[in-house]
Formats: C-alpha cells, structure tokens, sequence
C-alpha cells in the first residue's frame, strides 16, 4: 500500500468523528479518502451508552464542548437521544460514496446531528443532510436499502479493523493508523514525509 494513501474513517454517530470532520480537509496536506464504517463492529470503540454514572456522561459532555469552543466551531447541540442508532444514515453516507458525494453528506450530516442537534435516528434529519447536497429523497432511500450498500458498508467497516483502525475518528497514512481528533497533526506530519511532493487537500471519493 503506497504510503501517500490516506483514509478517513468515521462514523456519523459519533461527536468525536464530527470534529475530525470538520478539521480535516484545512489539516491534512493530501487528499483523504472518506471510508464510513460502523463503530460498534470496531475492536476498540467508545461506547457512548456505557458511562459508569451520569457525572462521567456530564464530564465528557463538557470536555467535548470545550473542544468545540477551542476549534472555533458552531455551538455543540447535542442531539436527543443521544448516542442515536446511525445504521440509516451510515447506509446513506455508503451510498454517496458510490456516486461521489461521500463528503458532502458526511459533513452536512454531521452538523445536522452536532451543530443542529437533530438525531439521525430519524429519516427525515437524513434526508435534510442528503438533500443539502443534492441527493434526491427517493434516491436516498432506495439506494441506502440496497443490499448491495449495506455489504459495502460491513465490508469497508472489516476492512478497516483488518488495517488496524479500532476506534474512530480514525485517518490511516499508507500503513500507519492516527486515532482521535486531536492526533490529526500527526497524521498530517506523517504525511508530509512520506510524499515526496504533497498535493493540495482535496475532496476524495
């Protein structure tokens, strides 16, 4: 595998991924390919739902705000519920992906969940970030029910435990993995040394 290669993996579930999301395209000096993949079936994955008390779920909340203060982001809304069940909206974002809208849905996605505070639990919330990129309702909805996308999407989500991404946000540089939001830096360190030339950040498929 080339080393000038890289992946974003990401789940829209998650808030974490949602500020990697944010940060990426301005971070890294190469173009990322953006990989859903469903973060239960990960070896290592945050489990939002496993908070040993409400005090930890409220500390982890304000950490994250705080982040989001530090980055200059839109005030984190949180959605309800949260975490949210995000198979619907993990099958549409497989489905961008095959017609090469992957990053635009992500990202219109995720501000729907974090930045709106509306649970992509809900079709409609899926649909209102799908059509913020020009992906058509009826489209969406046939496309993310094909048997085909959600083989695609357990086969990408294997693929990446196989390269050794156990949790995300997660961006893989040919061979080595970078977990978390915060190790974007590295990743782009990384990157620099291993392109002889690095290409200006661009929207992948």
């Amino acid at each position: 595998m080339p080393e000038s290669h890289a992946a974003f993996y990401f789940d829209l579930a998650s808030p974490l991924a949602y500020l990697a999301a944010e940060r990426i395209l301005h971070t890294m000096p190469i173009a990322c390919e953006w990989q859903p993949v469903l973060a239960r079936e990960l070896p290592g994955a945050e489990s939002f739902e496993a908070f040993r008390c409400r005090r930890d779920e409220d500390i982890f909340r304000t950490e994250l705000e705080r982040r989001v203060g530090e980055l200059g982001l839109q005030e984190l809304r949180w959605p309800h519920p949260f975490p949210f069940d995000s198979a619907l909206a993990m099958r549409t974002a497989t489905y961008a992906k095959s017609i090469g809208r992957v990053v635009a849905f992500a990202q219109a996605a995720f501000r729907q969940a974090f930045a709106g505070g509306h649970s992509l639990e809900d079709t409609d919330h899926v649909l209102i970030a799908a059509a913020a990129c020009e992906m058509h309702p009826s489209a969406v909805l046939k496309g993310a029910a094909l048997r085909s996308v959600g083989e695609q999407l357990l086969a990408g989500t294997a693929a990446a435990a196989a390269l050794g991404v156990s949790d995300v946000p997660a961006v893989r540089v040919g061979t080595r993995v970078f977990h978390g939001e915060r190790s974007l830096e590295q990743a782009a360190v990384h990157a620099l040394d291993s392109t002889p030339t690095a290409t200006t950040p661009g929207l992948a498929r």
